[in-house]
């Protein structure tokens, strides 16, 4: 099933009828066993008319997100650590090192006014020269720390900032809009497949200028280890979200621009739009 955030309301999508429920966001997701809490509320809950459910899913869809903290894993595809490694001379031994190591890298990404959604801007930084939009399949994870949902992620990343010291990771990740969540958030009672497809693409001027697919069966840690080694030091009251790796990363001679559209495509959740733009003080 799909629960899409709302101005006023949520909408739940499920067995192929819509519903509208006006529960607070941040309670009705950070429950145990959320698929199953929504089986019930549909029904007791009269569904949508399909011209009905168009005009709600026509307006702004908000990203998934209520007052919960964005957290990122890096280096948990081989080809996450060796684009890392190439835009690293001095700290490419780092990532080699961490995809290896029994603890993961794991680092704060964003709070929720900096997340953009569906539709929307993201940021590149005026002072790096090479800018890359990173899909990543993300995690809900609930205060108790249980996964209970799914949604498309993107992790902007400056490279070159990054690149220059292993330190300023902090500038190359954390910045306005440097963070995309949407379009829904995926729920299911079981894991979700390792056979699940990611696909991006990268269109500048109605042009394609980058494509690539792959699936999650390619990522070394397990979901549980990310999220245990996560809540093994830190609370959190609202749940969390975890990006959880990039999988897909365009070569070292491409960068962002102003007005490019990036696309990200991953099974059962569906596509997230967005185009690139830059903090409008620097205009």
């Amino acid at each position: 099933m799909k629960l899409y955030k709302l101005a006023k309301s949520s909408l739940l999508q499920h067995n192929g009828s819509s519903y509208i429920i006006d529960d607070d966001w941040d309670k009705l997701i950070n429950r145990d066993e959320l698929a199953a809490y929504l089986e019930l509320i549909t029904a007791d809950t009269t569904a949508l008319s399909a011209n009905v459910e168009t005009e709600y899913l026509s307006g702004n869809i908000l990203p998934p997100i209520g007052n919960q903290e964005v957290w990122a894993a890096g280096v948990t595809y081989l080809r996450s650590r060796d684009a890392r490694m190439e835009e690293s001379e001095t700290g490419a031994s780092l990532y080699d090192k961490v995809y290896n190591a029994p603890r993961p890298e794991l680092f704060f990404k964003s709070l929720a006014h900096r997340v953009s959604g569906h539709n929307s801007e993201v940021y590149i930084r005026k002072d790096s020269e090479w800018n890359v939009p990173e899909p990543e399949l993300t995690l809900f994870v609930n205060s108790n720390g249980q996964i209970q949902g799914y949604t498309i992620g993107n992790d902007m990343s400056s490279r070159s900032i990054e690149g220059e010291n292993a330190l300023y990771l902090p500038q190359a990740k954390v910045y306005e809009r440097s963070a995309a969540l949407g379009p829904c958030l995926y729920i299911t009672s079981a894991p979700i497949s390792a056979e699940t497809a990611i696909s991006m693409n990268i269109k500048r001027d109605g042009e394609l200028v980058f494509e690539d697919d792959t699936t999650v069966s390619r990522i070394k840690r397990s979901f549980t280890e990310l999220t245990d080694y996560l809540y093994s030091e830190c609370d959190f009251p609202y749940g969390c979200f975890l990006m959880t790796g990039t999988c897909l990363v365009p070569p070292p001679s491409f960068t962002l621009q102003p007005g490019d559209v990036v696309e990200i495509s991953i099974d059962h959740i569906g596509t997230m739009v967005n185009s690139i733009g830059i903090n409008p003080k620097h205009k």
